[in-house]
């Protein structure tokens, strides 16, 4: 077997020159543009993962804000219902205080009208007492009782000053003597037992009151003296009245 030493020469030189053609006109090209393509992926990598960064950034700046949210709505919650407590007891105290002021006065109210009506009740008993005892005294006018009446003026008449008698006696108007009934007969002794008390003789004029019930009272202008059952009924109306 021959061995052709100058075909395997020239095989070797069309290897080498292929080689560098290859590595002149693929592999560079292929390599930059491997490595074009790294970088660009990297590059990718590099956004895509400051994407991510931010990303979680602003996931933890929401779950904060959340979470603030959550704080605030629970403090604002928990505020208004302490107002709100503070309020509805504020108003339970305002609804109890009024309930206790409208019972006060509606017991003051029922107190005084139980109170006018008391007095009212027991002013009409006395009225009523007092009506029944005027006509009962009716019945028991006598000339016994008109002569204690008469007593008792006399007595009354001698109580009053000499100053005051004298002008009694010196009234140019005269003195009235009022009696429940007509004195008739014992007019005269009646006026001469004035006189005597008075100790003058004045100008006495007799006047008939059936409401005096019975007795004898002296009146003039300026003076009455009271000596009758209606003026001891009005003092005993007044008593009740003011011990009401």
């Amino acid at each position: 077997m021959t061995i052709d030493f100058w075909g395997l020469g020239l095989q070797a030189v069309n290897v080498l020159i292929l080689i560098w053609l290859l590595s002149r006109l693929f592999w560079r090209p292929v390599a930059g543009a491997i490595a074009r393509r790294q970088d660009e992926s990297q590059a990718i990598m590099d956004a895509a993962h400051a994407a991510q960064a931010k990303a979680d950034t602003a996931l933890e700046e929401v779950t904060r804000a959340r979470a603030d949210i959550d704080a605030e709505r629970d403090t604002v919650l928990a505020k208004a219902s302490v107002e709100a407590e503070t309020a509805a007891k504020a108003a339970r105290g305002a609804a109890r205080t009024k309930a206790e002021e409208t019972i006060a006065a509606a017991q003051a109210t029922i107190e005084r009208n139980t109170e006018v009506a008391r007095k009212a009740n027991a002013t009409q008993a006395s009225d009523l007492s007092l009506d029944i005892a005027a006509k009962l005294l009716e019945r028991l006018t006598s000339p016994t009782v008109q002569t204690a009446f008469l007593t008792l003026l006399i007595e009354a008449i001698e109580k009053i000053s000499a100053t005051d008698r004298a002008a009694l006696v010196a009234n140019p108007s005269g003195i009235e003597i009022v009696s429940a009934t007509d004195l008739g007969t014992e007019r005269e002794a009646l006026e001469t037992a004035i006189c005597d008390a008075l100790g003058g003789t004045p100008s006495l004029h007799f006047v008939t009151d059936p409401d005096l019930i019975a007795g004898l009272e002296l009146r003039s202008a300026h003076f009455v003296l009271h000596n009758s059952w209606q003026a001891d009924l009005a003092r005993i109306r007044k008593a009740v009245k003011d011990a009401a």
